[in-house]
Formats: structure tokens, sequence, C-alpha cells
């Protein structure tokens, strides 16, 4: 008797449940206020973060059809809107979409597949993207879509869900060694290792995103992956073109939001961004993630949060705005720890934050939560960019909780050694302008006020320029060595 093959009988089965259309669930909007649209019919089915297609009156004839990609209410006033369910209201669920609510109205159709969108997220369930090794060079928007005119995405064999929770800390790896982040005033100052993450806290118009282009080109990284969230439109082409340039790109995957986008697809780009790091970090690469910035991050936050009911608490940020902030920022850092006897390295992602402070205010709500989430922060002067020195980092203000443990000895006190010579010139300064001070007075004065323009000499670089943390220290001990008359 032959032996029939169970293999056949698998395919054959797994063919007639492809071949099954989808479950549909339909509901209705009930009602329409500001961001917000309130779905009925479909509550048993929700949850907070499931996603649904809201069809404008235009297109409710073709709400069946699936030739129309969600979330493209820009392109055409008939074009079904992904939605995210953000809390509920008795039976309604309350939902924000992620384009405009044009042609939308009450009675109009809600439509929830309960499958896998094949543009690389899920309807019915969270975000999903499926990163690639192709992306890199690419310029994406949050939902995966291309922004470049480079032709479509190639599809990662792996989806991972955009909201994924941090490692859990027990399994991580600890902090690699020490990074050449091609600046020396962050190589010699803000000491870095794999897997830290700090904070770059900034005004408007202080060298931001030069500094940004700097360590994208001069990290010493596998991998490259920008968020811009809620920036300028025509400054984004700029900074791809002129700061970050071709060099730069090749490596890098950037994922763009800008402020005119709806605030769930600015939240989405921040979320976003930190999966495709994650991708590259699970093949145990050396990522280096910069968002820019945590703010706008934060302020699409607290108007899904106000929108949903939610009471402004400190000036006006929602208390879920700081449960969420933390979530995103834990997930960068050392990959899992791998087994015992596996010499495999860890990936890492080292993440640069950005926080825009508001009037230059650095004890505001975000940049103060931001300060005690971050294993260091980088604080750039207005001041000194005034005074033309740049990058314009404030050595003195600007810290890394882990430079302890990857300086040498001879470093380290070459570092306190600059630091308290910067320290004693910046208190004397205005009496040595000023003429009130005398040479020869004091010669801890006299060696800070000729030593520390040496100093300042040492952390100006051109963006053109590249560096080690070798050449940095080499350069600082240099200026310090110089006699003093």
């Amino acid at each position: 008797m032959a032996h029939t093959n169970p293999l056949k009988y698998t395919d054959r089965a797994s063919a007639a449940l492809r071949g099954i259309p989808p479950l549909r669930l339909t509901g209705r909007i009930a009602g329409l206020s500001g961001l917000m649209a309130e779905v009925a019919g479909l509550s048993g089915q929700l949850a907070v973060g499931s996603r649904l297609l809201l069809h404008p009156r235009e297109a409710a004839a073709d709400a069946r059809g699936t030739g129309v990609g969600p979330g493209q209410a820009g392109a055409h006033r008939a074009s079904p809107i992904l939605a995210e369910v953000v809390g509920f209201r008795g039976t309604l669920a309350r939902t924000m979409a992620f384009g405009a609510l044009d042609g939308l109205g009450p009675g109009a159709a809600s439509l929830m597949p309960v499958r896998r969108h094949a543009g690389g997220f899920a309807l019915g369930e969270g975000g999903m993207l499926a990163p690639s090794d192709a992306w890199l060079g690419r310029v994406i928007d949050p939902l995966g879509r291309p922004l470049d005119g480079g032709g479509p995405l190639p599809q990662g064999p792996i989806s991972r869900p955009v909201r994924a929770a941090p490692l859990p800390a027990a399994e991580r790896a600890r902090l690699g060694p020490r990074i050449d982040l091609g600046v020396r005033a962050l190589d010699c100052f803000a000491t870095s290792r794999q897997g830290q993450r700090l904070g770059l806290f900034a005004g408007s118009g202080v060298g931001k995103s030069t500094l940004l282009a700097m360590l994208a080109r001069g990290a010493a990284t596998d991998v490259t992956v920008l968020a811009l969230v809620g920036e300028r439109g025509r400054e984004v082409r700029e900074f791809i073109e002129d700061e970050l340039g071709p060099e730069g790109l090749a490596r890098a995957v950037i994922v763009v939001a800008t402020s005119d986008a709806p605030p769930l697809l600015r939240r989405e780009a921040a979320h976003a961004a930190m999966t495709v790091a994650e991708h590259f970090r699970d093949q145990g690469r050396q990522v280096l993630l910069m968002m820019d910035s945590v703010t706008r991050f934060c302020l699409a936050l607290r108007e899904i949060g106000l929108s949903a009911g939610e009471p402004p608490a400190t000036r006006g940020y929602p208390p879920s705005v700081f449960a969420e902030l933390p979530r995103l920022l834990e997930r960068a850092g050392p990959g899992l720890q791998p087994p015992q006897g596996d010499a495999r390295s860890p990936g890492h992602i080292t993440a640069l934050f950005t926080v825009l402070v508001e009037g230059d205010d650095h004890n505001e709500p975000v940049a103060d939560a931001v300060r005690g989430i971050l294993d260091g922060h980088v604080v750039l002067d207005r001041r000194i960019a005034e005074a033309g020195r740049y990058p314009a980092i404030d050595v003195l203000r600007s810290l890394s909780r882990a430079a302890s443990g990857c300086l040498a000895p001879a470093e380290a006190a070459l570092v306190r050694r600059a630091r308290a010579l910067l320290a004693l010139y910046a208190d004397m300064a205005d009496l040595v302008r000023l003429g009130a001070y005398r040479a020869g007075a004091d010669p801890a004065v006299d060696e800070a006020v000729t030593l520390a323009p040496r100093i300042e000499a040492v952390l100006a670089q051109d963006r053109a320029t590249a560096s080690t943390i070798e050449d940095g220290f080499a350069a600082l001990r240099a200026a310090l060595e110089t006699n003093v008359p």
C-alpha cells in the first residue's frame, strides 16, 4: 500500500486557507470632535492601539474594496483614512487618524480587516514594520512608505511591532567599549560607550542640526537611524543633501514626519525609528540612533492625550506623556546578552535624543524628565555659538555618566584639569576683560587665562573635519602641556 505524503495535504490546506476572504468588521462613525472620531459598533472587537479604516462619505460605496491604500487622505479626498484607537467613551471607540478628517461625518463607515496589510503595518492590531538591509540609504515615513522617490521599499522577512516593550533589564548586555563619535568636544568631555544614551539639549539656531550631521558622518558605527520628528518640511531635503551628504546617507535610514503631519504620525515616527534601529541591533551591529526631537514627540503625545480627554498636568502635559517617554527611551541601549560560551558580540543602539529647550529653559518638564532617564547630557549654549565657536558645546554643563568606565587614569586626570581651568576662567573672565584683575596676583588664574583659550581651540571643529578619541586627547594634552609664561 503506497504511503501518502502528509506534506501534500498540508500544502493544500494552507492554499485553501489563504483563499478564504478575510473577516471584515464594519462600524459607523458616531461623532467627530477636533482630532477625534468616535466609532460605534466595534467596541467588542477593539482595544487601545487597534487600527481601522475610516471611509469618507464619497468612498462609502467602495468600502469593501482594497485598491486604495490606507492613510492617504491627502492624495484623494475619498481615500480611506488609517486611524488608531486611543480610548473609549462607554461603548464608543475614540480614534485619531493618521491623515486629515476631510469627508468624514456621522454615519460614515469604519472598517476593520482582521489581517495584516501588505504595506507593512497591521489593521485590527498595532502597527508593524518589516525592516531590511535594503532600507539603508532610504527616506521613509513612519508607516514604512518611501518618501525619496526611490521605488518600492523591500520588506524584510520578519515583521516587528512598532510599539514594542524595552528588553528585560536583567537580560541585557552591559555597555560596550568606548565609541568614537567623531567630535572632539564629545569624545574628550562626554566620552561615551557603545549602547549609551545621551540627551542633546539645545535652543533653536545653535548648530544642533550641524552637530547631528557631524555625528552621522563621523561616528564609528555600522548603521545610522535618524528620526526627524516634527521638523520643518523645507529643512528635510536641505539636511539630507547639504548636512548629511551621500556618504552619510549611504549607511543611514531616515524616518520623517514633518510638523504638518497629524500627531499620531509624529508620535509614530519616533517608535518606527526605534524599531528600525532594533532590527539592525539584533543582527549584532553597532547602531547610532539620533532623534530630533524628543520635545516634538512629547508635543504630539500632548495633543493626543488632551484630545482623548486627559487632564493637563505639568505645564499642560497630561500624565501619559511622562509614562510614554521612558517606554520609548528605554528601548535604546545594548541588546540581549548572548548565552554563556557564545563569543558573538551583542549589538548596541547608541542613542542621541535632542531636546528643544524653549526659551533656553533647561528645567522645563520634558528636559527634566529626559535628563533623569538617559545616561548623560550634552548642552549647546547660545553664547558660545554667538562667540563663533562650533560645535557650541558647553563642556562644563555636559556629562557622560559612563565616562568613568572607559577612560584611562591619565585621560581622566587630563579632563579634570581642563574642566577646572575652564571653570576658573569662566569665573574670572569678566574681571579680566574689565581690567580689574592684575596678572601675577594669582598663579592659578594666570594659568587659566593662558590655557583656557588653547582648550577652546581644541574644542572648535569644522563640520567636515574627522576626529578620533585618540586625536582629541592628544590635542588636549598638547594644549595643557604648553609652558605657561
